[in-house]
């Protein structure tokens, strides 16, 4: 029966549908369940499948008239996992509190039931009424503080060696195997166990969600919110004296037994413990009674002077030890939340947290996830009350550079909470250099890995043929400690010194790591130019514009990765362009510069169109009083050296493959700026009627297929057209001040071939159509 009892529930524990069994199936498991006679064994089993059919219509449990603790807890169990109907639940809860508030008979246990209870109050906290949790509350205070310090006695085995006359259990011990003096706690340790020691260790564990529920308020019953807060100030006080502590309400007794509870703890964790199982625990309990004690002080501001200078003397204590950075955490927490009414100097506990743990463990991926969740959920927090959160910011990224791309939700709900003016430049860096960030960690790491003798400096007059050699060289010293630094810093020119280094460590551009987290920069770039755009300032936006032209072609050796971030920029500088379109006349110079080199059109193909663009459209005196004729005429000149080269056919030269997108962008900017300089008209004509020899000749048919070619000669026809109207290409390409910005003027440039198309019909009749 066993047998055949654990397959049927693998099957259905393993199948992605729901399934159904026999009606009749269903009624013999729920009285197998409930049998009295039937071994245990075999009652878990038929309660385990029960869970997995869930919801179960033909379901006819009841707890109300079960009372053995071990099967009321697995029929619970069975009815809670049907779903989240408050009267199930809160019967289920009605019936667990009123098994604890009774006097249970000769061998049952209530260590059954605290589970089903912390179930209770995860699916429906008000299933409880107010005087329940009081009875609870006094009971959970109770096995906290006064559980036994004796070991537990063993059951006998009843073989026939068994000794009747056992001897005495001994007292429990600490982790270092030291007498326990004190109250027992989770991390006393026996060979055997009391009933009451189990109820401690149980009551523990959800000792955080009991809080959490109904530690902080009451809720609104006849017997509760008659005290004024003079009452309540008052009970605070004298929660602090456990000599009173028989007198005090239920709940702010627990309050003060779950307090004293967690100091034990903390001194408890002060132990070398013996078994490395002993130590995970003590750091796991740790953690835990510092979070709990940060709930108590939210919910009575009395303990917050205590708990402070307790944490404080703790966080001394174990911030020099890696084991113990989860701990800092909850502390740091703590002094987030209540820093400020304990009247305690914070900086030094979030500097060294902010400092010194990302640098050494953000090889951690639980300690990572868990860090930027922190940051996460407290970044409104840190910004309001400390600046060393956006001091230390470069420090975080190396979280996301090495456990990329898990940790990409959370970055995208912290990074707006970094950006600012001061921010925005160095973080573009930050985002642009991640790739390379993650391969010098890892050359970090290796590099920590040699022995001692081969981690020593090595001759900066010869050339490092590999990364770990460069990680050793002074001449790259400066580059690695600019990638791995762990505050802002201007980056400007720093940034440049990369290029060699960003050359050598080409060689792990292949590795899977660096290649996850190249997949997250085009995500993190549209989300920091969305924010930018918000808060941007004119300097910042030229900065940014400029940046963008720079990094374009310093970037990480990936092809998919550069192809991705030209993408993400070339659109973002379109932005950035229709926010401050006078941007083109301040940064003539660096535009100029840009689109006249005709190796960007291959290599930075994107940005390239989209900078030609930007200048054909608002390089005009109705975006900017101060554009000249002058600058206008230089473009126009810059720009025409750049398509004559590119349409320039040599006898015995092969042709490059230009993108015909790029070439006739460029068509357009020229048309463009010759309609706002009139004299500039027949140049462009000129060169436009030249398009059909350039597509026809057999250089360009070799290497452009016939609809690239169609596209190219459509558009310079169309362009030619329009020039034929001054007026009309005047008014098109050079909107005055009122137009410019208006909705016809937006839908103009956004159907501008189909307008173009319009004309050329107008200027090109179709066959037999007679003028009236």
């Amino acid at each position: 029966a066993v047998d055949c009892l654990q397959r049927l529930h693998l099957v259905l524990a393993a199948s992605k549908s729901p399934r159904r069994l026999d009606a009749r199936l269903v009624e013999l498991l729920q009285a197998v369940l409930c049998s009295p006679k039937c071994p245990e064994q075999i009652q878990l089993l038929c309660a385990a499948i029960l869970r997995e059919m869930a919801p179960c219509d033909g379901l006819r449990l009841s707890c109300h008239r079960i009372h053995d603790t071990k099967l009321l807890s697995l029929v619970s169990s069975v009815l809670l996992a049907q779903g989240e109907e408050k009267a199930a639940v809160s019967a289920v809860g009605q019936r667990v509190v009123k098994a604890l508030e009774g006097r249970l008979p000769e061998g049952q246990s209530s260590r059954y039931l605290l589970p089903v209870l912390s179930n209770v109050i995860s699916l429906s906290p008000e299933a409880l009424t107010e005087e329940q949790i009081n009875v609870v509350s006094k009971k959970m205070a109770d096995w906290l503080r006064y559980a036994s310090t004796q070991q537990g006695v063993a059951q006998p085995s009843g073989g026939f060696f068994s000794n009747p006359r056992t001897r005495q259990p001994g007292p429990v011990t600490e982790v270092d195997g030291a007498i326990a003096t004190d109250f027992f706690t989770v991390l006393s340790l026996g060979q055997h166990y009391t009933e009451d020691q189990w109820l401690n260790m149980q009551t523990f564990s959800m000792l955080r969600k009991w809080l959490l529920c109904y530690g902080g308020k009451e809720m609104n019953t006849p017997n509760s919110g008659d005290k004024s807060e003079m009452d309540r100030s008052a009970m605070s006080v004298v929660s602090t004296s456990s000599t009173s502590s028989r007198l005090l309400p239920p709940r702010e007794r627990l309050r003060e037994k779950a307090f004293e509870y967690c100091q034990r703890l903390i001194e408890q964790s002060n132990r070398q413990a013996l078994k490395k199982a002993d130590g995970d625990l003590q750091k796991a309990c740790l953690i835990e009674a510092v979070t709990i004690m940060d709930i108590i002080c939210k919910q009575d501001s009395s303990y917050v002077y205590r708990a402070a200078s307790f944490l404080k003397i703790l966080h001394g204590r174990i911030n020099g030890d890696a084991t113990y950075a989860r701990a800092l955490l909850p502390i740091a927490q703590f002094f987030l939340n209540h820093g400020e009414m304990a009247a305690v100097d914070c900086d030094a506990i979030y500097k060294h947290l902010f400092t010194d743990i990302p640098a050494q463990l953000f090889h951690n991926s639980s300690l990572a996830f868990e860090f930027v969740l922190f940051c996460k959920d407290n970044s409104r927090l840190f910004t309001e009350t400390s600046s060393i959160f956006r001091q230390r910011f470069p420090n975080l990224f190396k979280f996301l550079a090495w456990n990329s791309p898990p940790l990409i939700a959370e970055f995208v709900d912290i990074l707006p909470f970094l950006l600012d003016v001061g921010t925005a430049i160095e973080i573009f860096h930050l985002l642009l250099d991640l790739p390379c960030l993650t391969a010098a960690l890892d050359v970090q790491m290796r590099s920590s890995s040699l022995p001692s003798a081969e981690r020593a400096a090595c001759d900066p007059a010869v050339k490092p043929a590999t990364c770990l050699e460069a990680f050793r060289n002074p001449l790259y010293r400066s580059a690695f400690q600019y990638l791995l630094r762990h505050a802002f810093i201007s980056s400007f020119l720093t940034a440049r010194r990369l290029i060699p280094l960003r050359q050598l460590l080409g060689s792990l551009a292949s590795s899977p790591r660096v290649m996850q987290c190249a997949d997250t920069v085009p995500v993190l770039l549209e989300l920091f130019f969305s924010v930018v755009a918000e808060f941007a300032d004119a300097s910042l936006i030229n900065q940014l514009v400029v940046l963008v032209l720079q990094r374009s072609d310093q970037l990480y050796e990936i092809p998919a990765f550069k192809d991705d971030v030209h993408r993400v920029l070339s659109s973002q500088l379109v932005m950035l362009c229709k926010l401050r379109p006078a941007l083109v006349v301040e940064l003539s110079k660096e535009l100029l510069e840009f689109s006249g080199t005709v190796s960007n059109i291959q290599n930075k193909e994107p940005i390239f169109t989209h900078v030609v663009w930007a200048i054909g459209e608002y390089m005009s005196v109705s975006y900017d009083k101060r554009c000249t004729v002058e600058q206008i005429n230089r473009f126009f000149e810059t720009l025409e050296a750049v398509l004559f080269e590119v349409t320039q056919v040599r006898p015995q030269a092969s042709v490059p493959n230009y993108a015909p997108r790029a070439i006739t962008v460029l068509m357009t900017a020229l048309t463009k700026l010759a309609a706002r300089s009139q004299d500039l008209i027949p140049r462009v004509s000129l060169f436009l009627s030249k398009m059909r020899t350039f597509v026809q000749s057999p250089a360009v048919t070799s290497v452009y297929c016939e609809e690239d070619r169609e596209e190219i000669l459509t558009r310079a026809t169309e362009l030619m057209n329009l020039l034929k109207m001054p007026s009309v290409a005047q008014f098109v390409f050079t909107p005055s001040v009122d137009v410019a910005h208006t909705r016809f003027q937006k839908e103009v440039n956004d159907t501008l071939p189909s307008a173009l198309r319009i004309v050329t019909r107008l200027l090109e009749p179709a066959p037999g159509f007679v003028p009236g």
